[in-house]
């Protein structure tokens, strides 16, 4: 069905068509019994990011105290309300994403950003781990100027640490937050759901805090 998968991020013309139709997710968080999809209240906020394979990303904020909500889905790509098979093929542009809703009375940006950096290796271009593709680059997609400020400064402040320690730099890629859009229902919460599914997620050792 699929070309063999790049390493490159298909430019518009090249990525998926895709459907206008939204793909059939979840509306309850399976961990928190809140709304997966919304409306939310209006004091909370969203950030959203990619670090991996998103399993194991999600269930690292949902664990943060002050996280209302999370969901996994596929973001800054091209292809319209892809399937996972269509992420996964390389040929929609997208990455494997978490949205996170949380409460800044609780928990605030920069406790999101320690967390981003620390369960994962930002470093490593299309991959994380053992998992290869574009689906799996490390990005942080923020929601206002403010969100983007904190990010490129913690970036900035982390990617010193990791020199000073003797690893490469940081590939994080760091935009506008795109359109999200959900992935299947079996996505959500998996690791709640599959207790000893697979996380895939490994750090560099270096605390970012």
């Amino acid at each position: 069905m699929f070309k063999s998968k790049s390493a490159q991020i298909p430019q518009p013309g090249e990525a998926l068509p895709g459907r206008s139709q939204s793909i059939e997710t979840a509306r309850e968080h399976f961990v928190f019994g809140t709304a997966l999809q919304g409306p939310f209240a209006d004091h909370v906020q969203m950030a959203m990011f990619g670090l991996g394979c998103f399993w194991g990303a999600e269930r690292k904020f949902w664990q943060l105290p002050g996280v209302i909500s999370t969901a996994v889905g596929y973001s800054a790509g091209h292809t319209p309300n892809a399937t996972y098979e269509e992420v996964c093929s390389g040929h929609t542009g997208h990455n494997e994403v978490v949205r996170v809703v949380f409460d800044p009375q609780l928990i605030d940006y920069e406790t999101l950003l320690i967390a981003f950096f620390e369960a994962h290796n930002p470093t490593q271009g299309m991959a994380q781990g053992n998992d290869r593709g574009t689906q799996y680059r490390s990005g942080i997609y923020t929601y206002d100027d403010a969100q983007k400020e904190q990010a490129e400064t913690r970036l900035q402040d982390y990617q010193q640490k990791l020199a000073a320690a003797g690893h490469g730099a940081i590939t994080t890629e760091v935009m506008d937050a795109p359109t999200f859009y959900f992935a299947e229902d079996y996505h959500q919460q998996y690791l709640a759901k599959n207790p000893n599914g697979y996380c895939g997620l490994g750090g560099t050792g270096v605390s970012c805090g």
